[in-house]
This record gives C-alpha cells, sequence and structure tokens, in this order.
C-alpha cells in the first residue's frame, strides 16, 4: 500500500475527492486545511489541521508529526498580497529563495514543490491518487464541433499557449476568430461571466483551456466541471475545449450529460493542430 498522504486542500471540490479515493482504498491520509480557503466540511471527520497559508513553518511540523510520505496539492488556493500572506520565518526564507521566479501562478507552485520535496516529501499528481482525472482526446458527449468551433478551437488553443507562456492564465474564449476573454487571476468562472457582456452577436464561440507549456504537471492543472458548462452555457458559447492528457474533468459523467442537455461539445484536443 502507498505512504500515507499528506492532502494539502484548497477550495472546491478536489479536496473531498482525494479523502473519498483514500477511504475507498484504506489508505492513511492527514489533511492540512489552509485558513480562510478549505471548506470546513472537507475536514470534518478526517485527521486534520489547519494553518495559515504564510505559515510554512507550521505546516511543515503538521506534516512532519502526522508522519506524512507523500504530499498532493488539490484545489484552489487563491493569489493572496503580500500583506494577507503575512509569511513566517521559514515562509520569508522561501519567498527569498524563489525570487522573482514566481511572478506568477506557475512559478509559484513550482516553487513550493521544489521546497517540499527538498524536505524530503513527495509531491503526487491529484490524478495519481483518484485514478485518471484526465480527460482523453476527443468528445465527452454526444456533440462534436462544427467547422466554425473548430477554426475557433485552433485560434483559442495558439492564444492559450501563448498566455501561458507568459505564465498569467490558461484559459481564453474565442468566437469567430476573435478573442473575447484571456482568464487572469480571476479564473475561468470569472471570465465566463465577463464573456456575456463582450460577445459578438452572432452565435457561437469557445472556452479553450490548457496546460501552460513550462506548467509544473502535479499542481494546477487546468480543470473543468458541471459548473464550467453551465457558465459556458450561459454565456452562449457552442462548446468547451481542453488539452487531452493535460486537463482535468471532475465528474466526467455529470460533465457529459450536462453539456448534452445544454446543446454544448465538449471535447479534449491536442496540445498541437
Amino acid at each position: 500500500m502507498a505512504g500515507k498522504l499528506g492532502i494539502i486542500a484548497g477550495g472546491g471540490v478536489l479536496p473531498a475527492r482525494a479523502v473519498a479515493a483514500c477511504r475507498a482504498e484504506g489508505r492513511p491520509y492527514f489533511i492540512l486545511g489552509l485558513e480562510g480557503v478549505t471548506d470546513p466540511e472537507t475536514l470534518a471527520g478526517s485527521p486534520h489541521a489547519v494553518a495559515r497559508l504564510g505559515a510554512a513553518a507550521t505546516v511543515l511540523e503538521h506534516l512532519r508529526a502526522n508522519r506524512v510520505e507523500e504530499i498532493v496539492l488539490a484545489g484552489r488556493v487563491p493569489r493572496p498580497s503580500l500583506a494577507a500572506l503575512r509569511p513566517d520565518w521559514r515562509g520569508i526564507q522561501l519567498l527569498m529563495r524563489i525570487g522573482l521566479r514566481a511572478a506568477g501562478d506557475d512559478g509559484l507552485l513550482g516553487a513550493v514543490v521544489g521546497e517540499l520535496e527538498r524536505e524530503g516529501f513527495r509531491v503526487v499528481g491529484i490524478e495519481q491518487v483518484m485514478g485518471s482525472l484526465l480527460i482523453p482526446e476527443g468528445p465527452l458527449g454526444s456533440r462534436l464541433p462544427d467547422a466554425a468551433a473548430r477554426i475557433d478551437i485552433d485560434r483559442g488553443r495558439e492564444a492559450a499557449q501563448a498566455l501561458g507562456r507568459l505564465d498569467i492564465g490558461q484559459a481564453v474564449v474565442v468566437q469567430a476568430g476573435v478573442v473575447l476573454a484571456v482568464e487572469a487571476v480571476e479564473g475561468t468562472d470569472a471570465m465566463l461571466e465577463r464573456v456575456r457582456t463582450v460577445r459578438l452577436q452572432e452565435s457561437g464561440g469557445v472556452l479553450v483551456k490548457m496546460r501552460k507549456p513550462q506548467q509544473e504537471r502535479r499542481v494546477d492543472l487546468p480543470a473543468i466541471g458541471p459548473a464550467t458548462v453551465a457558465g459556458a452555457a450561459a454565456a452562449g458559447l457552442a462548446g468547451i475545449a481542453v488539452e487531452a492528457g493535460g486537463a482535468l474533468v471532475i465528474d466526467r459523467g455529470e460533465v457529459a450529460a450536462a453539456a448534452d442537455a445544454a446543446g454544448l461539445f465538449v471535447v479534449g484536443i491536442a496540445p498541437g493542430p
């Protein structure tokens, strides 16, 4: 059996799903909740502790005290300001070490992974804990992109990868070959809300989510779930395209059913054209 798993839990459903997977296979686990971020229901009934995001020394103490061997970072963590972070002495050392390399989310998360591994922990991806969450190439539901949507997908893939190389975001919305919106710190759901006010009068448009080309694969892979489908439908889009083998799909069956009900396609696409 795999060693004891430490779940550093952000927001959303992924931490709870990781807990359920551990329970199902009888794997020992420990949850490290983040103050003001982790849903309290995720912690209920499980061995856990809670620490401030900037309290790096406390985080490491909890992980060692609970004999954690492997670590998974699961769920969304909003990027705090330095004032809100309030780093302890260990956190200050980390920030000084990573310096300007952590200008974007990928730089910061990659540095965190490196620091955990220097401390003797093995960091794994969420799909290694829960079985394969990675979306395969091809459609999830019954609908396929038409010729116009395929053009938008190609344009969106190119734009999303350019955005990712700058470590800004992972998603764009394209309609009729025009990039309507790009994802930054606000996240995909908020970007889709914004699309509702800027989209062209014509029907169609595609949400495209791609892994950043330089991304640390064990953390912060692009993800979609039923809420993403609902947001795309509310924005009037024709469908969603995400990188096959490089993006997570949460509740695959629900995503496919919701897409079919809304008349949208959801498709896994290759990273290259």
